[in-house]
């Protein structure tokens, strides 16, 4: 008698009469355990090849951020530039100038490094025009981030007077966070925002997520038709 499916084949030889019947049974029941197991080996060894393209097409097809806009009001709150000068944050902000706001903190090794990697190339990007537009950094860990630290912090990254970080009180820091919708209470849980505004009384565009240099740069109209 002979089993198959394609995919594996058995065969059992006829025995003669003098076996005994529970023999023969023992026999066939052995050799179609075979032809199951081999078919469950077949396909799951095709599982994988599946699953693999499923994950491949799901992170291709997840856009790198989301992009939103709102009309976030910029709060009055006393905060401490790079260069020790006490300013009010609103003040700084509505200087007639496009803003790219960006919240970090100097001790982060995954987002920040990232986020200001992207703001230092956009100011290369720039070019003349990179005085016309100004780059804010505001910590989210002000306790340790002092004014000191944050200037060596932005040299590291070769930020150019147009781009200017900023401390303060944890209650400032705060207060500012959660105007742009991104307080977390812990610095650990922040996540890539970056916030753009081409002028004082626009909307803001939020992009959330790891944007590129050129899609901030495409944000900026004023600036890119210059180019």
């Amino acid at each position: 008698m002979r089993l198959a499916n394609g995919l594996s084949t058995c065969s059992v030889r006829v025995l003669p009469p003098a076996i005994g019947l529970s023999m023969r049974i023992a026999t066939f029941l052995l050799c179609a355990l075979g032809f199951f197991v081999g078919n469950a080996q077949a396909a799951t060894a095709s599982m994988p090849d599946v699953e693999e393209a499923h994950v491949h097409h799901h992170h291709a097809a997840a856009p790198a951020f989301v992009r939103s806009t709102a009309n976030y009001e910029v709060p009055s709150v006393a905060l401490v530039r790079d260069d020790g000068k006490q300013v009010d944050f609103n003040q700084e902000v509505d200087d007639g100038r496009p803003v790219v706001l960006s919240f970090i903190y100097t001790s982060c090794t995954t987002v920040c490094p990232l986020t200001s990697h992207t703001l230092s190339q956009l100011q290369n990007l720039l070019g003349a025009a990179r005085d016309s537009v100004h780059l804010v950094s505001i910590s989210i860990d002000p306790e340790f981030d002092t004014p000191a630290r944050l200037h060596n912090y932005a040299a590291t990254f070769g930020a150019g007077p147009e781009w200017q970080h900023y401390t303060g009180t944890l209650a400032a820091s705060k207060r500012a966070q959660t105007a742009f919708n991104v307080y977390r209470g812990n610095k650990m849980d922040h996540v890539p925002v970056s916030l753009i505004r081409t002028k004082p009384g626009a909307p803001w565009v939020r992009l959330e997520g790891f944007a590129t240099p050129e899609q901030l740069l495409a944000e900026l109209p004023v600036v890119s038709a210059s180019n």
